[in-house]
Parts: C-alpha cells; sequence; structure tokens
C-alpha cells in the first residue's frame, strides 16, 4: 500500500543549495557539509527535511549512509533512525525519482533488516513511497498508512 498525500516537495523550501565550479551541491544537516547534488541525494535529503518537520525526529536520532555488512559484504543502508536507547529502529532506502520503487528496492531494505532487525522499513524514490512494521514474532510485515511519527 502506498503512502497516500505524501509530499516531499513541499519541503524543497528548506534545502539549502549552492553552486561552485559549475557544480550543484545540497546541504545535509546531518553530515553538517554540503554534497554533490545526485538525485537520489535530493530524495534522501527531502526526506530528512520531512522526518525533522513534520515526524519531529530529532537530528541526533538519524543517520545517513550507514555502513553494515550483510553475508560478508559490506553494505550501505540510505537513512537508519535510532530509537531512544540509541537501537537501530527505522531503515529508509532511497532512490531517484526516475528508479521505480519494485520488488528488488524492497528485497534490498530487507537484506538490511537481515543485520540490524529494525521494526519499520520504507522504501522511495520520492514519489512512491511504501513504509511497512515488522512483526519478528509472527515472521510477517504489515504496510502502514503513514510514516510513524517519533513518539513511537
Amino acid at each position: 500500500m502506498q503512502l497516500e498525500n505524501l509530499n516531499f516537495l513541499q519541503h524543497q523550501e528548506k534545502l539549502s543549495l549552492k553552486t561552485e565550479s559549475g557544480k550543484r551541491y545540497i546541504y545535509d544537516p546531518i553530515r553538517r557539509k554540503h554534497l554533490v547534488l545526485q538525485p537520489e541525494e535530493l530524495v534522501r535529503q527531502l526526506i530528512v527535511q520531512y522526518l525533522l518537520t513534520e515526524k519531529n525526529y530529532p537530528i541526533g536520532k538519524i543517520a545517513l549512509e550507514v555502513g553494515l555488512k550483510v553475508n560478508n559484504l559490506q553494505k550501505r543502508c540510505d537513512i537508519l533512525i535510532y530509537d531512544h536507547n540509541f537501537q537501530p529502529f527505522f531503515v529508509i532506502e532511497c532512490k531517484a525519482a526516475q528508479v521505480p520503487v519494485n520488488a528488488a528496492v524492497f528485497e534490498q531494505a530487507a537484506i538490511y533488516n537481515m543485520a540490524l532487525n529494525v521494526p519499520y522499513l520504507m522504501v522511495s524514490n520520492g514519489i512512491a513511497s511504501y513504509c511497512c512494521r515488522i512483526i519478528q514474532a509472527e515472521e510477517r510485515f504489515e504496510f502502514l498508512n503513514e510514516i510513524p511519527n517519533w513518539e513511537f
């Protein structure tokens, strides 16, 4: 079930962009530096702004491009959110707008979750977004109508 009425673009005015030597950069408030503006980075930063302003996630609980090992392979998840005890809680996989959100994207997020065991997963290309809750004890998941608030 796709998350309806979710418009990350409404947060684009909160983004800080600049051009230097003919290259476009976007400011990342989590890592506190400017990054080359790539399509996937734009989606990641729009989602970060949404999480900070709409869902009240604390900036100190959000990590970006977190390295992890899955089956002895080095992987990197786009957005990892930690709970109150700094345990991994929510993984968000971002894709560029032109990349369709399909089963392969979900599989990628699920593979990351093999190492993290988070209760929430989301995949998004900024246009189509899907969020689910993982119910470990029952070995199933359920799609959600909205992204969980910070007060979980």
